[in-house]
């Protein structure tokens, strides 16, 4: 019956997009709003279609017995989990919800049922559920409403989890435990102070459970908790120098932990801690980029880790017997993710993409050295020998910093001096790296609209002490930085920096605002996905679980001193001085940059006869997930393009 009912909701999720595709103009639905944009035309999709319709894999968990597993790729209008059985298999789907599914745990013993989170419209506020393989009955386990569930771990040798929960007050994240068999058996096992607590291992005898605190991108902490005392023990000090504490896990014989950090070195490396003495020894000693992904086999002989060289990912082993880790050049260049090791401690699962290739599912055997291909997604049309392979470009900021991005050459079949999107990315503690860019290659192809993704200061990948230099009072050098990048495009002859736009989501969208305020004689217009309009508004009413998160990096707006300075800055108190045209997207439901920041900035353009197009889902949240949504967007933001950047009628 699901299966029917998914088919029928296809079939009129088709139905309704012909019917506006056979008429002259794309009639947007009941849950977008729109203000200032104008009637699109249906041949607008026409031309769009192939670069909409590439899928990607997302590697979710092996199965505990069987060689196989649970993936994530989109089907319909939103991404649903799928079984794999063997390599190159066409996906059997599992879920069919209205809502995206990425993720599942198997249970990991005998793999009867799994866990996953769903929210609604993109509010974050995840609830737990579990589907039952035998009947495939789904059963919500958490208590729904506004919490925000997650951080899943299984304690081991017994039939519970512990997980994360902000259900007490909607602002610290405690940990609660429950046997997902007996929902009713959830209760609250430890409170806790903070929005920036997740569970990351469970010892291998099931008595201790390893925790991080995130303070900051550049600050945690590392506790373990005790199952049978609720005893918390620190393993880190808080009267250290600024150190980052990241991925880890116990060693299968309880003595010590693997872990990623930055202390004593300018980049994230791998690391031991031994737990007698909590004394550090290093193990990678990169100099050129950060350790990232971490998992170790579950019979804890290798541990695999990937090492982000010149935004590019490169695979080590290590094997814990000899100390020695072994680099793995048997898979395609490109970014890895979702490293996971099967039962049989042989078989690794790496989810890969580059610019010519979505997200594929890749295992590397670690006996005989093979890689094998379990996931050829659809591309949808696009042909990868034609996707413009990024070249790492730099330049040299206001004070001398050398700031870097990837550069995206537009078609050879452009003569002339091309047009320029500056795309810059969220976090701000983001990075943008040499990947899979989809429905840009669009602008790339059809427009020759040449594409940069700068990494400014306070980006990660850069050493610890560049992610710092956004911070607080130094907010807008960061802004000053694609200053220095417009100076760059202008000195291209092969670039026109008379015709160059700049876009962003998240704080993308505050930088896409700001240079819009600072340099708005040197753009044509600018996009603002999801921005922040004005720091002291988005603190006050972004979910209260991130304020405090979200003050170390932009500074406490209770501070008077500071407060005066956010006011000073935001791209809202300075609206007079945007003179170029503005197009504002926003999430409905966005728990992170509340639709407030898009609204009052939108308002404030129109007040003052500013050019503005708004575009929000009543069904999204921060950014859209939903692919009719995104077509929509994407839509909208190539007439805006064509009519603002490139001067067409």
């Amino acid at each position: 019956m699901k299966r029917c009912f998914f088919v029928l909701s296809l079939f009129f999720a088709s139905f309704s997009l012909s019917l506006s595709q056979n008429s002259e103009y794309i009639v947007p639905g009941e849950n977008l709003i729109t203000d200032g944009i104008p009637a699109i035309p249906s041949s607008v999709a026409a031309e769009l279609e192939k670069y909409t319709q590439s899928k990607s894999a997302i590697f979710c968990d092996w199965h505990p017995l069987k060689k196989e597993m649970i993936m994530s790729t989109r089907f319909g209008n939103t991404s649903q989990l799928s079984n794999l059985t063997y390599p190159l298999e066409k996906a059997q789907p599992i879920t069919f919800f209205d809502e995206p599914v990425r993720n599942a745990s198997y249970e990991p013993v005998k793999g009867e049922y799994f866990l996953f989170y769903k929210d609604i419209g993109g509010d974050e506020f995840r609830q737990i559920y579990r589907y039952d393989i035998a009947d495939g009955k789904v059963t919500m386990l958490t208590k729904g409403g506004r919490e925000q569930n997650g951080s899943i771990e299984w304690i081991k040798g017994s039939d519970k989890i512990a997980y994360t929960s902000t259900r007490r007050n909607g602002a610290d994240r405690d940990i609660y435990i429950m046997n997902p068999g007996l929902p009713e058996s959830d209760s609250l096992f430890l409170e806790l102070k903070g929005g920036g607590w997740g569970i990351i291992d469970c010892s291998a005898d099931g008595k201790y459970l390893l925790l991080m605190e995130f303070i900051s991108s550049t600050v945690s902490h590392y506790h373990i908790a005790d199952l049978t005392t609720g005893d918390l023990t620190p393993l880190t000090s808080r009267n250290s120098e600024d150190i980052y504490y990241g991925n880890a896990v116990f060693s299968t014989d309880g003595k010590g932990l693997y872990f990623i950090t930055d202390k004593d070195h300018e980049f994230k490396t791998l690391a031991y801690m031994d737990l007698s003495d909590n004394s550090v020894r290093f193990i990678s000693e990169n100099t050129a980029g950060d350790a990232e992904g971490m998992r170790l086999s579950p019979d804890g002989k290798h541990l695999a880790y990937t090492v982000n060289e010149s935004g590019q990912s490169v695979l080590y082993i290590l094997n814990i017997a000899s100390d020695i880790s072994k680099r793995i050049d048997k898979l395609p260049v490109g970014l890895y993710s979702s490293l996971s090791f099967h039962n049989n401690s042989e078989d690794l699962a790496v989810s890969v993409s580059s610019a010519r290739s979505s997200r594929d599912i890749y295992v590397y055997n670690l006996n005989s050295n093979d890689v094998t291909v379990w996931t050829e997604s659809d591309m949808g049309g696009l042909i990868p020998e034609e996707l413009s392979i990024p070249e790492l470009i730099k330049w040299n900021s206001f004070d001398g910093l050398e700031i870097s991005g990837f550069y995206y050459k537009p078609s050879a079949k452009f003569e002339g001096k091309r047009p320029v999107i500056i795309d810059v990315h969220g976090g701000p503690e983001g990075q943008s790296r040499p990947g899979f860019i989809g429905s840009m290659n669009y602008y790339l192809n059809e427009l020759g609209i040449a594409v940069i993704f700068p990494n400014v200061r306070g980006s990660t990948g850069f050493g610890k002490n560049f992610i710092k230099l956004d911070n607080g009072f130094n907010r807008k050098n960061s802004v000053k930085d694609i200053g220095a990048l417009l100076d760059w495009v202008a000195l291209q002859p092969d670039l026109d920096a008379e015709r160059v736009m700049v876009m962003g989501g998240s704080y993308g969208g505050y930088m896409a605002l700001a240079v819009s305020v600072d340099y708005a004689d040197r753009i044509r217009c600018a996009v603002d996905v999801v921005g922040i309009s004005n720091f002291n508004t988005f603190l006050k009413n972004t979910e209260s679980y991130r304020t405090d998160l979200r003050r170390v990096e932009y500074g406490d707006e209770r501070d008077p001193e500071i407060y005066e300075f956010l006011e000073k800055i935001s791209p809202l108190n300075n609206a007079e001085k945007i003179t170029k045209p503005i197009l504002i997207v926003q999430g409905g439901n966005d728990p992170r940059v509340p639709r407030t920041e898009a609204e009052q900035m939108m308002k404030t353009i129109k007040s003052i006869g500013g050019t503005v197009w708004y575009l929000e889902a009543k069904d999204e949240g921060h950014g859209f997930a939903k692919k009719s949504n995104a077509d929509f967007q994407r839509y909208v933001t190539v007439m805006f393009v064509r009519k603002y950047l490139l001067g067409e009628s």
